[in-house]
């Protein structure tokens, strides 16, 4: 299968001609930045490039320049929304292949590509053609975003997966926080071990000992048979424990000893076991407020947060929304049977002015419907919930915190801890509103 690399800042674009591409049989890898271009092209072989003139960090001419000096015979193709013919002039004597001015239609793009592929040869001797329909998939739950936010979230799985340090992922409910721990343990060590997820919140009080540490029959009324716990299930592995928060004081304690002595005893038993886990905790609760209130162990929480994450709303990743989008696209597709390409451009627009309360879950949750509804090649509003038409009274009635807005700001995060999702509940204003002012107040 030929294989094209695009390079283009503007992401929704970027992706839908992207699944364009992979629809007509290419496959495709997508950038959004030269610096991640080059990266891209020194490790992957490409049969063509596509790059749009107009990047963050580099001239698209220059880029073409510095490629076909490495790779003399490989195609670029120049791609902008300035269509001045001295540009298109100097993009040919530098080596390009062609020239086309956005927004081009399908047909155009296709011919393009297929002349450029005829007239130059491939770096890569060309594969076999690939049969029609040919379809990605998807391999890992884990998306690298773009934004500042989910860069500094990939730097610290990067450096804390290598260790058996314990760790405490903190972020609002539907953010990811268990696809961020399974991230670190296949990044660890310990990946070809078990990884073992417990949601906290639904293990009763009086059953909490058995699951974590498993039962022998008759221990208790109602122990048909013998158990093992989810701490020696995952022996030599990771132990994920969501929603950490919602441990009963007493089961805590008992979290507590396991925890230090890294020794088990299962409901009835007398032999311990020694157990070799890693431990990664999750909470969406503010964890310090919950000691100071003594509703949580204070040596519990520093034995779980040798080390915290902070897993960025879908607010605080505004770059990565149409990656997250088309990923979840991806999926939708192969679950259902489907082929939607993408979006159209009032999707788009609706879905980076919604605020996402429920984050990436709610985002998953509607990209599935809307793919399920969707009868053509692209997702359109008609097929999209009724909350997304809804009016926001907030966002339409006359926005005044205070006569000194940053202030009130700075005070609200203070009082919530630097909670944002709770100081914009205490301005009454949106967590998108929030991001803004920060930004335009230069508050950190």
């Amino acid at each position: 299968m030929l294989k094209i690399l695009i390079i283009e800042d503007d992401v929704s674009f970027g992706k839908l001609l992207e699944k364009f591409l992979i629809k007509n049989n290419f496959e495709v890898r997508t950038t959004f930045s030269a610096s991640e271009a080059r990266l891209a092209i020194q490790n992957e072989a490409f049969n063509l490039v596509l790059t749009d003139l107009r990047l963050p960090d580099a001239d698209g001419i220059d880029l073409l320049a510095e490629f076909k000096a490495i790779f003399p015979q490989l195609p670029v193709i120049l791609m902008t929304g300035y269509s001045e013919v001295s540009t298109a002039v100097k993009a040919i004597k530098n080596g390009a292949s062609d020239y086309i001015s956005k927004p081009f239609n399908p047909d155009e793009v296709l011919a393009v590509i297929t002349n450029a592929l005829a007239s130059e040869t491939s770096v890569k001797e060309t594969p076999k053609t690939a049969p029609k329909n040919t379809k990605k998939v998807i391999t890992t739950e884990y998306v690298q975003g773009i934004s500042a936010a989910s860069k500094k979230l990939s730097e610290h799985i990067k450096l804390v997966s290598p260790t058996d340090m314990s760790v405490l992922i903190i972020g609002e409910s539907g953010t990811g926080k268990e696809i961020i721990a399974q991230s670190i343990h296949r990044q660890s060590l310990r990946k070809e071990h078990n990884f073992i997820a417990v949601d906290c919140g639904a293990i009763p009080k009086e059953l909490a000992a058995s699951e974590f540490f498993g039962h022998l029959k008759g221990s208790f009324t109602g122990a048909i048979s013998d158990k093992i716990g989810y701490f020696e299930a995952a022996n030599g592995g990771t132990l994920f424990l969501d929603e950490i928060g919602n441990l009963s004081y007493e089961n805590q304690i008992q979290l507590l000893r396991a925890l230090q002595e890294r020794k088990i005893k299962a409901v009835g038993s007398n032999k311990e076991i020694e157990v070799d886990i890693r431990i990664i905790a999750a909470t969406n609760e503010d964890l310090r407020e919950a000691v100071k209130n003594g509703d949580f162990r204070e040596d519990l929480y520093h034995r779980i947060n040798e080390f915290s994450i902070h897993s960025p709303s879908l607010v605080e990743r505004e770059e990565d929304l149409i990656l997250f989008a088309d990923f979840f696209l991806e999926k939708a597709n192969q679950q259902l049977n489907k082929e939607v390409i993408g979006f159209s451009k009032e999707v788009v627009n609706i879905f980076q002015n919604y605020p996402w309360p429920g984050n990436l879950r709610e985002l998953q949750n509607c990209v599935k419907r809307a793919t399920l509804l969707t009868p053509g090649d692209f997702i359109e509003s008609t097929v999209l919930p009724v909350e997304f038409f809804q009016q926001n009274e907030t966002k339409n009635t006359s926005f005044s915190l205070s006569e000194n807005e940053k202030e009130a700001i700075e005070n609200a995060l203070v009082k919530t801890k630097n909670n944002k999702s709770e100081a914009a509940k205490l301005l009454k204003i949106t967590r998108k509103t929030l991001y803004n002012k920060l930004k335009l107040y230069n508050i950190h």
